[in-house]
């Protein structure tokens, strides 16, 4: 046998050896491009559920934004009524204070023309219980007024 015949079998040997190596070498990488391939595959499903459950919350967000939203407008809209109603109360509040003071000033004025011409003597009468606060008895009654008497028709207008 001459040397290349030797070396042919060793020769084999050895790229049967190297296709053995080659061989494992591509079933890592394939196993490897696999693992690769699956470990994308769920990094793409984790991110698309992430993705998927800020979406929901967003929604969800939007849902209770347009709640508080409609509450404010319905809060806005009762104190926009109620402040309204509040004005009305204090011109009237205003207006009936007005007219009370008119009266008191009247009722001094005749007090004092009924001492001058002295029919508001001590005779026991009707003007010695108005002109007395004192001696009021069941005259002295706290006027009130409630809204249904104020809403129909204006009591205290005479003119």
């Amino acid at each position: 046998m001459n040397k290349t015949e030797m070396g042919s079998p060793t020769s084999g040997n050895s790229s049967s050896g190297l296709q053995n190596s080659g061989s494992e070498s591509d079933e890592r990488k394939r196993k490897r491009k696999q693992s690769n391939r699956e470990s994308a595959r769920r990094s793409r499903m984790r991110k698309q559920k992430h993705l998927d459950d800020l979406t929901a919350k967003v929604s969800h967000l939007r849902e209770e934004n347009s709640k508080i939203v409609a509450s404010i407008a319905v809060t806005t809209q009762h104190y926009v009524t109620i402040e309204a109603d509040n004005s009305v109360l204090r011109a009237q509040f205003l207006e009936l204070n007005q007219r009370l003071d008119s009266l008191n000033e009247i009722v001094e004025t005749a007090g004092g023309f009924w001492m001058e011409t002295g029919q508001g003597g001590g005779g026991g009468g009707f003007y010695d219980g108005v002109m007395n606060p004192h001696n009021l008895g069941f005259y002295n009654q706290t006027i009130m007024g409630s809204a249904s008497t104020t809403a129909h028709a204006d009591v205290f207008n005479c003119c």
